[in-house]
């Protein structure tokens, strides 16, 4: 069971979001974002979804109880949960009105899982009802702690039921079963070094007089799991959680909000990648929250693992999120503060980019140079901006005039020579290079015609957008600089000046390249991760942050 997409209208935080494009190979599905950005409201979609038309219903009758869930009181509350290759479920208020029996295979945890001792409370009845889940996901999930009390009941009930079957219990099986996966996760996750690893050692049934017990080796002393650290019992409760439940995991969404609780960050990357690669089912979708570091690394390292990043979200408004471009640099701007940016970077500068291209800068591998993702040209300037960094943008619809301005004004900018990233490796001297180290004929002159006949094909079309397109730059937006904006605005004209030129250096400045030569034959079937690779390429951008 796969998530293709997720709706929510009128729930929680959000007035309207939309999660969009989800790969139906993927197993890890990561949101990240700061605290308070909206992460925990799809965990609560999930956990609304599950709960079916009646199930623990937290207040006196149905309509109050929506009051939890709704952002508007007097408009319904929808969830709709498209899958891959199944049929979509959707639930308005408390009615379940299409997908059977599907919202019963998402199967949540909260991050309320505090476990600081065992006690003697669980009943193995609970498992397939998921009898003991939280009537919401504000209050402690109780479920983590059955789940250990549960776990040495299995060991001795495998233990206890031959006795009375008059054969002798199969201990190399319940060591298969139930000690030996166990521990082997435990040592993927703190190591090998046995000073520093934990791994069970015994285990007491519980008495009328005393709880149960299980006793763990770490060098050469046994620690009950009372005395544990809280990080070692947060591994320990989640791979727990795994082992007694497992087989209600087949074919679901498991969801289980802030794993990386009290973990530190080698911690935290081989708690994720244990719990991912080693207990989610093929056939199912772990999804989980978190601002930590190492959860970030990992989802950008596994191969079918998704980013969805929930940074700077108006809740008012209509949002559409879908998977974010994997980039190993801009985990930080999330996961630490400035001040910690600031001292590991010492020494560098730090350039925020527009959209896909920072992984593309970085791989150019500039002297003490790094590019984070600034997601959008305004997202790159206000970052930039309010950090004391730096921002490259493309260039779009800007004349040289108005360049030199612009970075007086704002002196941290930078700006690609021509309209975009694409139009710089898709220029025909960029081309002439690559042809030339690959070892094959390209006609620069022909290419310079064609890309010309397309400009003046399409010059009534680009014009027409040219000016909604600068009415969206951040430029010129503070209260101060109105003089600035109202001169910027009226400089329209210049841009369709520089577009109705013949002269290809003019026109070519402000050309869309990657919309517009699409059919040039010497263009197609070119891999754009190539084309970067060239000593043009990169020495255009050196001179464009210089």
């Amino acid at each position: 069971m796969k998530i293709d997409s997720i709706n929510l209208y009128n729930f929680k935080r959000f007035t309207e979001l939309h999660l969009e494009e989800i790969p139906s190979d993927s197993r890890l599905v990561l949101i990240i974002g700061s605290n308070g950005s909206g992460k925990s409201s799809v965990f609560d979609s999930f956990d609304f979804l599950q709960k079916g038309n009646n199930k623990g219903i937290p207040y006196s009758n149905r309509e109050e109880s929506l009051s939890y869930y709704r952002k508007e009181k007097n408009t319904n509350t929808i969830v709709e949960i498209n899958l891959h290759e199944q049929e979509p479920i959707l639930k308005e208020d408390w009615q379940i009105k299409s997908g059977s029996d599907l919202y019963k295979k998402f199967i949540g945890r909260s991050s309320n899982r505090i476990v600081s001792r065992i006690t003697n409370s669980a009943n193995p009845n609970v498992l397939a009802t998921d009898a003991d889940s939280p009537i919401t996901f504000i209050e402690n999930d109780l479920r983590f702690t059955n789940d250990v009390f549960l776990y040495i009941q299995s060991i001795n009930k495998a233990l206890r039921e031959p006795v009375f079957s008059g054969k002798q219990a199969d201990t190399l099986k319940i060591f298969q079963d139930f000690i030996e996966p166990f521990n082997s996760s435990l040592k993927n996750i703190f190591g090998n070094n046995s000073n520093t690893t934990i791994k069970i050692a015994e285990f007491e049934d519980a008495s009328p007089q005393s709880p149960a017990k299980l006793i763990f080796q770490k060098g050469d002393s046994k620690i009950n799991y009372d005395f544990l650290s809280h990080g070692e019992k947060q591994v320990v409760i989640l791979l727990l959680n795994f082992i007694v439940r497992q087989e209600y995991y087949q074919d679901s969404i498991i969801f289980i909000d802030e794993m990386d609780l009290h973990l530190n960050t080698k911690l935290q990357y081989n708690t994720i990648k244990e719990i991912t690669e080693n207990w989610i089912p093929e056939n199912s979708q772990l999804w989980t929250a978190s601002h930590a570091l190492g959860f970030i690394d990992y989802a950008n390292d596994y191969e079918k693992g998704v980013i969805l990043d929930f940074d700077d979200l108006d809740f008012d408004k209509k949002q559409f999120i879908k998977p974010s471009q994997k980039n190993k640099l801009q985990i930080f701007e999330l996961a630490v503060s400035k001040d910690f940016l600031d001292r590991v970077f010492q020494g560098r500068e730090i350039f925020f980019s527009e959209q896909t291209d920072a992984p593309i800068y970085n791989d150019l591998n500039l002297d003490n140079i790094l590019f984070f993702d600034g997601k959008d040209k305004l997202g790159a300037f206000y970052k930039a901006k309010e950090l004391n960094m730096k921002a490259i943008l493309d260039r779009d619809y800007l004349t040289d005039e108005e360049i030199t301005v612009l970075k007086k004004s704002y002196p941290f900018l930078y700006f690609t020579p021509y309209y975009n990233i694409e139009s710089v490796y898709y220029h025909p001297d960029n081309l002439e290079v690559y042809y030339s180290v690959i070892n094959k004929p390209f006609n620069k002159a022909d290419y310079l015609n064609a890309i010309l006949e397309e400009k003046k094909e399409q010059l009534a079309y680009i014009s027409a957008g040219v000016a909604k397109a600068r009415d969206g730059y951040p430029f010129y937006r503070e209260n101060t600089k109105d003089t600035y904006l109202k001169n910027f605005k009226n400089n329209t004209t210049a841009i369709i000046d520089m577009l109705s030129s013949n002269d290809f250096e003019t026109f070519y400045k402000v050309f869309n390249a990657k919309e517009y030569g699409k059919n040039i034959k010497s263009r197609q079937n070119l891999n754009p991760n190539e084309l970067v690779k060239t000593t043009w390429f990169k020495s255009q951008i050196q001179k464009a942050i210089s």
